[in-house]
């Protein structure tokens, strides 16, 4: 792209419904402020969240290009940057005020990885800032996992339960167990790590955990707070079910040492850049080593109906990212 353009390709919410309202459109290109980077965007990861962007679940502004993270190369640097060079080759967190379906985007310097060195492709990059970076942080940071805990994670073949169980194993977990929607999906979740993997609806057999991690909602919320195991600790990070939101009583918890817990990784990027960024590049490097794999599916930009679709019937297993520099 030429430094001058003063227009970009995007891909924009016109207005809140199902995916076939996602519009391939021309934007401004964005300028860094200081403390920020531009980034020349390869790669896009496709998420969830961009789906309850989507969906008007999340109050944004319309039109609103969505897109949490992204891989590419540095375009150009904000007042007060440093360590960061244009041309660089980088992976980003976009997430605080989105905008990765595009071909240019910006964020804060602190949300970024440099990936010189680290033998990653683009489209790999793409997928680690989100779900890597949450891996890391709702073990270690929020439910402070000790060497030999045994960890449960729903949704083990989906994008960020793929690292999960990849990043406890890393974390020192002892048992590590996964939950899937469908036996199609066990063989997928079995490579990322897992002990073992069951159908959801198996969990009252799987025996107690000191952590459990629940990003699909509904029934199993309550399930997964009967499979606690003293002092045991649920992450609360999702409701891909769509379900009514799940009350939880204070007294049960009292009462049975129990602990919930509950993390955004939009509102900790935005209240904590600085450690949300060293979370990153932990995943990056933890890539780079062969330690943290990554299933990676990639379809161009204007497929990025496609992309929420697949995500929506939860079918997918791994990540989809969308080329952003395709034909």
């Amino acid at each position: 792209m030429n430094s001058s353009e003063t227009q970009i390709k995007a891909v924009i919410i016109p207005e809140f419904g199902e995916a076939e309202v996602l519009r391939v459109a021309t934007v401004a290109v964005p300028e860094p402020g200081p403390g920020q980077v531009a980034i020349d965007v390869a790669y896009a990861g496709a998420n969830f969240a961009e789906v309850l962007y989507r969906r008007g679940v999340v109050d944004v502004p319309l039109p609103f290009v969505p897109g949490i993270e992204v891989a590419g190369r540095i375009r150009a640097v904000g007042r007060g940057v440093e360590n960061l060079v244009v041309g660089q080759p980088v992976a980003a967190l976009t997430i605080v005020d989105s905008g990765g379906y595009a071909e240019v985007v910006v964020t804060s310097a602190d949300l970024v990885a440099p990936l010189d060195g680290q033998g990653i492709g683009m489209d790999v990059a793409a997928a680690l800032p989100s779900n890597g970076t949450t891996a890391f942080l709702v073990l270690d940071r929020v439910a402070r996992i000790e060497p030999g805990e045994s960890v449960l994670v729903h949704a083990a073949a989906g994008g960020v339960g793929s690292q999960l169980g990849q990043a406890a194993r890393l974390l020192g977990a002892g048992r590590v167990v996964g939950t899937v929607g469908s036996a199609a999906k066990i063989k997928t979740a079995r490579s990322f790590g897992y002990d073992e993997v069951i159908l959801r609806d198996q969990i009252d057999d799987a025996g107690e955990f000191d952590i459990v991690v629940d990003m699909v909602g509904g029934p199993v919320r309550h399930t997964s707070l009967d499979r606690l195991a003293p002092m045991g600790r649920l992450v609360v990070m999702g409701n891909a079910s769509g379900a009514v939101d799940v009350g939880i009583p204070a007294n049960e918890l009292w009462f049975t040492n129990r602990t919930v817990s509950g993390f955004n990784l939009a509102a900790f990027a935005a209240a904590f850049p600085e450690e949300t960024g060293r979370a990153l590049r932990r995943a990056v490097a933890a890539a780079a080593a062969g330690d943290l794999r990554v299933q990676v599916e990639a379809l161009p930009l204007e497929q990025a109906a496609q992309a929420h679709q697949r995500i929506e019937s939860g079918a997918t297993t791994g990540k989809l990212v969308l080329d952003v520099t395709a034909p």
